[in-house]
């Protein structure tokens, strides 16, 4: 017993002088842990290591509920010396600033429609982008009828700020020539089944096609192809056709989705909270989002050989939520699925078949 008890007392006494010792130095460990911080997030460009193919960047895997693990919808692209950004929902620019995305090189932002969750990040990307990049002409955003009057609505509510910031930092990092961006409406063939290739550059070819969202109109999806490799996007969606069709034989099918029961069940307490008008909110967003069922049936029906389920409804704070949201679709697609979170990096090399995914933080 006594040399248990000896063994304590030493034990104990390290312990307390461990302890001692942090205190006394903690302005020491403090300074170091950020000195390695800096060095390695500061200035950090994770695309440059990245093998030659089609990246695809998770900057915003959620919906417009609050989410931990996901903020508004945001995917970002890197091809060869392209890139491109999918949508600019709320926090979007921040998560790509630690994800190390080169924000200094977007080349170009594309919206897949007008709803506010899927553009409220647009004004901090547009200034972050021309104060970070040192643009000379404004950012190319590209979007359905009524993107020009949704971009130069940000021109005209950053102007008066980027007056400050071209003042304070000087024309040559702020050019006023460069800051905001510039809208450019996408147009479609008449008719059903509409597709339109709207960038084609440096090997990437991207195609837009419409999609079902009614009653917005018109939404749309993208394709981008690269090298042999190819990702779709699906925009908000219903199961639809047009999608599955411009989606055929993709490697990569990112497809929003809805788990109804998940949302009813929220409904309910809603309801029974007092909350009406939130709950008839709720029944109505049942009728434009494809469920997780629909989204593997379009990626089966499109031979797509992998499925990633982003802009989550409800929201999803845990991992272990994901199997009871994709409970009914798991039978419906032969291929590997899941559903995505901000910071996943999906690769896919050119030189191969192979799809990659890591974590970037």
């Amino acid at each position: 017993m006594g040399t248990i008890r000896w063994t304590l007392l030493i034990a104990g006494a390290a312990a307390a002088l461990l302890f001692a010792g942090a205190q006394v130095f903690r302005v020491q460990i403090s300074e170091y842990l950020f000195e390695r911080a800096v060095k390695q997030n500061i200035g950090r460009n994770s695309a440059a290591g990245l093998e030659d193919g089609l990246h695809v960047y998770v900057c915003g895997a959620g919906s417009p509920f609050p989410d931990p693990q996901r903020g508004g919808p945001c995917l970002a692209l890197v091809a060869g010396d392209q890139h491109v950004i999918i949508d600019a929902g709320s926090g979007g620019i921040r998560t790509l600033t630690r994800m190390g995305y080169p924000v200094a090189e977007i080349d170009a932002v594309f919206l897949t429609h007008l709803h506010s969750d899927h553009l409220d990040g647009l004004g901090e990307l547009l200034m972050q982008a021309w104060v970070n990049g040192g643009r000379d002409v404004p950012m190319p955003v590209h979007g359905p009828a009524g993107v020009d009057e949704v971009v130069n609505g940000f021109n005209a509510a950053y102007r008066i700020d980027s007056t400050y910031r071209t003042g304070h930092h000087g024309p040559e990092i702020a050019n006023p020539e460069g800051r905001g961006g510039a809208p450019i409406p996408i147009t479609m063939p008449a008719g059903p089944g509409g597709q339109s290739v709207v960038y084609d550059a440096g090997g990437l070819t991207i195609t837009a096609f419409k999609v079902s969202h009614a009653p917005v109109e018109p939404a749309y999806g993208y394709r981008a192809d690269y090298k042999g490799r190819s990702v779709s996007i699906s925009g908000d969606s219903i199961y639809d056709s047009n999608l599955v069709a411009a989606s055929t034989g993709a490697d990569l099918l990112f497809h929003d989705a809805l788990n109804p029961d998940m949302v009813l069940r929220m409904r309910e307490a809603i309801a029974q909270a007092g909350r009406d008008d939130l709950a008839k909110v709720l029944n109505d967003i049942l009728d434009y989002h494809a469920t997780p069922a629909d989204a593997a049936r379009a990626a089966q029906d499109a031979g797509a050989a992998r499925l990633v389920l982003y802009h989550t409804v409800p929201p999803l704070p845990s991992r272990a939520l994901n199997a009871l949201f994709m409970k009914d679709a798991q039978a419906l697609f032969d291929g590997p699925m899941e559903v995505a979170e901000d910071g996943l990096i999906y690769s896919l090399p050119a030189a191969n078949t192979s799809i990659e995914v890591k974590k970037a933080f």
